[in-house]
This record gives structure tokens, C-alpha cells and sequence, in this order.
């Protein structure tokens, strides 16, 4: 057996059991603590029809670790040991802040899905640069995203001030940059989703970078409740404001919308939004024409899942809600039944099938 398959299978015979007996939050504290705490060992080889070029960056598979389950850059190796082809770390933010009261992340066991209202709980990013610096310095095989977000007590006019700290301090570690501006759980966050707001950010980030934080690719992460007037008006800022990516989408907080009923305050996240964040993707996809990699993250729990989203027209797909109940094994057999999907399908790599059904 694999290293991961062993770790799979402690998972399911009896840690899943321990975890879920606990508080959703401790348990997400102690899973990171246990990855942080795995010894490093090489996982095997991605073939090469599961490799995808965006960016300049290589990616050795296109299945990603969602921003939100390692907000501190704890456990950066755990995430190359079970395979991932990269791992978006965050939200950070510029300075430390605890985010909103406990409990902040409630289980809905029945749909295997997530609700969470944490409210971008960060060491901040002064302790977040050495731990991936260490990282840099030892060598790391798979693209790190970091995720930005600003402090909760910033002033709308200090915004672009936050964003901009954070680039200077953290874009010279990322292999990619993205914007978090659609939480549901950071009150006034969403209004810089619209298109003026987002061309103020950005024209004033850009501003007030410095040469040598530049360079790196900056991704828009967006909300699934967006009506499609809306978000066709952001494709058409995005193109005209050169964003390199987006991903789509967040969690959503439209929950009577795909038929989940809970009396916890937050955003929802896992299967019910599947199929809401694949009409997302063909949607971005189609209105931009595909000048515009996305990121699809949403309901992502099996190769079916992510090979329908990469057909609608996602590049990359992430997962975060799946791990919780597929366990680590999951990322494995998802690389196993893409690898299966392209043969069957006639497609020589995953390029080929980006939004072959749009």
C-alpha cells in the first residue's frame, strides 16, 4: 500500500469517527496539526496528460486545495504528500485577528456539506511569510496560491491600502495571487465585487505597488450568488482590467436556493452548490470566450465532479468540503478516474476537454 492509501485508511477505520465526534472546528485544528505532523515522503508521479500549463506555471494535475482549509500555511507539505497539484493557502490578512465568535463551523452530515461564518481568522501575514519561506527554501513541488483578504476593521478607504500590504509582503512567495472580495462572512466585503468598486481596487493597488512585488498572476475569486447580469458585467471589467484568472466561486448564502435549511448563520459549501458553480463556470466560460482561465471550486467530491467542471470550462478545480468527508484518500482516486475520463473520452490531456461542453 501507498503511504496516502495507509493514511486513507487509519482515516475511514478511525479517525473520521474521532473527528467527527468532535466540534468542527477543533476537528479542523487537529486534522492540519496531524498533516503538519506526517512525515515527508515523495507521492508518485503524475502522468503526463493529467500535467496543465496556465500562467507560465506548471501544474503537475489540475486538482487544487481550496483557500480556507489552511489559512496559516501550516501544513504546505501535507498537501504535496496527498497529491494535490497545488494548494491555495489563506485568507490572510495584513495583521492578526481572531475573525468571528465560536462556533463558527457547523456540519450538515446529511447533504456532506460545510456551513462556516469564520470571518477570515489569520495569524496575519508577518507569520505566515517564514513558513513559506522555509518552504521555498527546501524546495516545494507543486504551485503555491496564496488568498488576500483585508482585516475586518479596515475602513472602506483603507482597503486598497490592506490588499496592497499584502501583495508587497507575501507576492514575491505565491505562484499566483488571489483576491478574496465575495466571503459572505466579512460584512461590506462583496460590494468591491462590482465593477466600479473592483476597477477603484484595482487601479489603486496597482498604483501603489512597488517593481518588485509585481509579476505575479492575480486571480478575482468571486460569489455564487451573483445574478448573470451581474457577473457578465464583471467578465467584461475583469478582460478590460487584465485580470489573469478567476475563480469561481465562494461559498453561498442563497441556501433555500439549493434546497439546504439550517438555523446556523454563514456561508454554505459542499454538494448543494455543485451544480450551481458549474453553470458559474460555463457562464464565465462563455461570455469571456475562454480569454479568462477559472478556477472551479464547489461540490467537488469525485473525478465526475471535477471532469464535468473542467468541461464546462474550468482549467483548475479545487476542493476543501469533499476532503472532510472523502478523507485523504480522495485526491488520489479523483487523479486515478480523470486519467480514466480523458482515455475514454479520446482527449490526450486536460487542456483538450477545457469547455469542450460549453
Amino acid at each position: 500500500m501507498s503511504p496516502v492509501s495507509i493514511i486513507d485508511a487509519i482515516y475511514r477505520l478511525f479517525l473520521k469517527r474521532c473527528l467527527f465526534g468532535c466540534d468542527a472546528e477543533r476537528a479542523h485544528r487537529m486534522t492540519l496539526r496531524m498533516l503538519a505532523a506526517i512525515p515527508a515522503f515523495t507521492p508518485p508521479r503524475d502522468g503526463p496528460e493529467l500535467g496543465i500549463k496556465l500562467w507560465g506555471i506548471d501544474f503537475p494535475n489540475p486538482i487544487g486545495l481550496a483557500a480556507g482549509m489552511d489559512k496559516d500555511a501550516v501544513a504546505i507539505r501535507g498537501w504535496e504528500m496527498l497529491g494535490f497539484g497545488f494548494a491555495e493557502l489563506g485568507t490572510i490578512t495584513p495583521r492578526p485577528q481572531a475573525g468571528n465568535e465560536i462556533p463558527r463551523i457547523w456540519r450538515v452530515p446529511e447533504r456532506r456539506a460545510l456551513i462556516n461564518r469564520l470571518g477570515f481568522p489569520s495569524k496575519g501575514m508577518e507569520a505566515v511569510a517564514p513558513r513559506i519561506e522555509r518552504i521555498r527554501k527546501a524546495g516545494i513541488s507543486i504551485p503555491l496560491a496564496l488568498n488576500f483578504g483585508p482585516n475586518s476593521d479596515t475602513p472602506p478607504e483603507g482597503i486598497a491600502a490592506d490588499y496592497t500590504a499584502l501583495i508587497e509582503r507575501l507576492g514575491p512567495l505565491a505562484d499566483f495571487i488571489v483576491i478574496n472580495v465575495s466571503s459572505p462572512n466579512t460584512p461590506g466585503l462583496r460590494t468591491w465585487e462590482s465593477p466600479e468598486k473592483m476597477s477603484e481596487l484595482f487601479a489603486a493597488v496597482r498604483e501603489h505597488t512597488s517593481e518588485s512585488a509585481r509579476g505575479r498572476p492575480v486571480l478575482l475569486k468571486i460569489s455564487p450568488d451573483l445574478d448573470r447580469n451581474d457577473l457578465f458585467r464583471i467578465c467584461e471589467t475583469a478582460l478590460a482590467l487584465g485580470i489573469e484568472g478567476i475563480v469561481a466561486c465562494n461559498t453561498t448564502v442563497a441556501r433555500e436556493v439549493v434546497g439546504v435549511s439550517s438555523p446556523h448563520p454563514g456561508g454554505l459549501s459542499g454538494p448543494p452548490i455543485l451544480i450551481r458553480t458549474r453553470e458559474l463556470i460555463r457562464d464565465i466560460y462563455t461570455h469571456t470566450r475562454g480569454q479568462i482561465p477559472i478556477i472551479g471550486v464547489g461540490g467537488i467530491a469525485s473525478a465526475e465532479d471535477a471532469w464535468l467542471h473542467i468541461r464546462a470550462g474550468a482549467s483548475l478545480v479545487e476542493l476543501y468540503t469533499g476532503l472532510v468527508y472523502e478523507g485523504p484518500g480522495l485526491v488520489a482516486r479523483m487523479k486515478s478516474g480523470l486519467a480514466d475520463l480523458l482515455r475514454s473520452g479520446g482527449f490526450r490531456s486536460i487542456s483538450e476537454a477545457v469547455g469542450i461542453d460549453r
